[in-house]
């Protein structure tokens, strides 16, 4: 990995900004539920107010990155319609209508008498969040940021410059006008300092990556800042010999186009053998009509495939419309591949076997494990997050889609009335170990 990015130390004006959004944090951290709530609300107005300029920045964007011919993927990404724009902002909003996820209690115990431990919910601090193309995850992160009690540095793909430049406006907009500070939001746009980033540690808690399996690792390999996010998103489908047909081919096709740029679409559909020629049969009519390109092990090209799969098919994310097909003699098989090749993203199965399906969802080990339904549903959103600074595939917690609850952290408060620990040792006090 050496050599590809360079990591800068951080330049004078990158030190002071970050400075900046460290004291703003602070401030934000010790705010009321219903003043963050409000911040959200002001937000999401000035988004509305600003959303002619902030379409128009993203029309100039995406015409920039055709020129430059970047992939379909990121296009697609890229690309900021009046109705994602208008779903991004209401976004905002439902961010403020959850729980708040700060100073909650998580433990109330009274060690001994007069001696009361608390376990209680807090902001992690600042979040440095690194990634590509899609504008709309600006407003998603800056607002659990700010409902969560952080502040955020954020640096997009220079490709989405125009557009991100005009969302952090009206945010730090809205923010400042409902009476919080600005800069608990920042946005970075030159690529030397988001290599800068991966060096502040003494002001940045979290790093979040959001793009290629190739930086994600580098930030991964290259920094002393804790790093929470996923490099690839490989994702399967196993149809079981037990598979409703119609629903598998719906769920399949879904889980393929419904958005095929994102990190939750199938890569890989496995066949068990002995349904394979009755799914094939429907599939590859079905799949060819929606423009999909089928790769498929010698199995499925006897079947009807037009392409054979190589080795590195089992191992690439696509991001396009481009699907993998092998055929496999049983579940276990099927398992084995997963485990082999899975990026522990989400992974699903057809199957009416309940059996089958604890098997396959407590022995695969992904973040999400779906039965009888389509992948695209290991989102944020639809998880009912509000929204999702990111995808963790790592095994400890946070896992699966990142929302509010990922982004704070926890302290112990030990409140006492002069108790010491000789105490104890003399016998003079006892621990109860109450919980309250």
């Amino acid at each position: 990995m050496a050599n590809i990015f360079e990591v800068p130390q951080p330049a004078n004006d990158l030190l002071e900004k970050a400075e900046k959004v460290r004291l703003a944090s602070i401030k934000i951290s010790q705010t009321k539920n219903q003043n963050r709530i409000k911040a959200l609300n002001f937000m999401a107005d000035y988004l509305e107010k600003n959303s002619k300029e902030i379409l128009e920045s993203n029309n100039a964007d995406y015409l920039n990155a055709e020129k430059k011919g970047i992939s379909r993927a990121l296009l697609s990404r890229l690309k900021l319609s009046k109705s994602k724009l208008n779903s991004g902002i209401a976004g905002v909003r439902k961010v403020g209508d959850l729980a708040d996820p700060v100073n909650q209690v998580q433990i109330k115990r009274e060690l001994s008498k007069g001696l009361i431990l608390e376990k209680k919910t807090v902001p992690i601090g600042v979040l440095g969040v690194i990634f590509e193309s899609r504008p709309d995850a600006v407003m998603q992160i800056s607002s659990l940021a700010i409902r969560s009690g952080n502040g955020v540095m954020l640096k997009g793909g220079s490709e989405a410059t125009l557009t991100n430049t005009s969302i952090v406006k009206a945010l730090q907009e809205g923010l400042n006008e409902s009476g919080l500070d600005k800069n608990a939001i920042c946005l970075l746009t030159s690529r030397k300092d988001s290599m800068a980033m991966l060096n502040l540690e003494k002001y940045i808690n979290l790093i979040i990556p959001r793009g290629s399996n190739e930086l994600v690792k580098f930030i991964q390999e290259n920094t002393r800042i804790p790093v929470l996010g996923h490099a690839d998103g490989i994702c399967h489908l196993f149809i079981d010999i037990e598979a409703n047909l119609e629903m598998a081919l719906s769920v399949a096709l879904d889980s393929k186009i419904q958005y095929p740029a994102a990190c939750n679409a199938i890569e890989t559909l496995l066949v068990h053998k002995d349904i394979a020629p009755a799914f094939l049969e429907k599939a590859i009519p079905l799949f060819n009509s929606n423009g999909v390109k089928l790769i498929g092990d010698k199995r499925s090209v006897e079947l009807g495939l037009k392409y054979e799969a190589k080795l590195e098919d089992w191992e690439t994310e696509y991001l396009d419309l481009i699907l993998s097909i092998k055929i496999v003699d049983d579940l276990e098989e099927a398992i084995t591949h997963i485990q082999k090749y899975s990026s522990k993203h989400t992974d699903g199965i057809i199957t009416e076997n309940s059996d089958t399906s604890n098997k396959f969802m407590n022995v695969v080990d992904s973040a999400g494990v779906f039965h009888n339904c389509s992948t695209r549903f290991a989102d944020g959103f639809r998880y009912g997050f509000g929204a999702e600074v990111g995808i963790s595939t790592q095994t400890l917690p946070p896992r699966g889609p990142v929302g509010l609850e990922g982004l704070v952290t926890y302290k112990y408060f030990l409140k006492g009335v002069g108790n010491i620990v000789d105490d104890f040792s003399l016998g003079k006090a006892n621990y109860t170990h109450k919980d309250l």
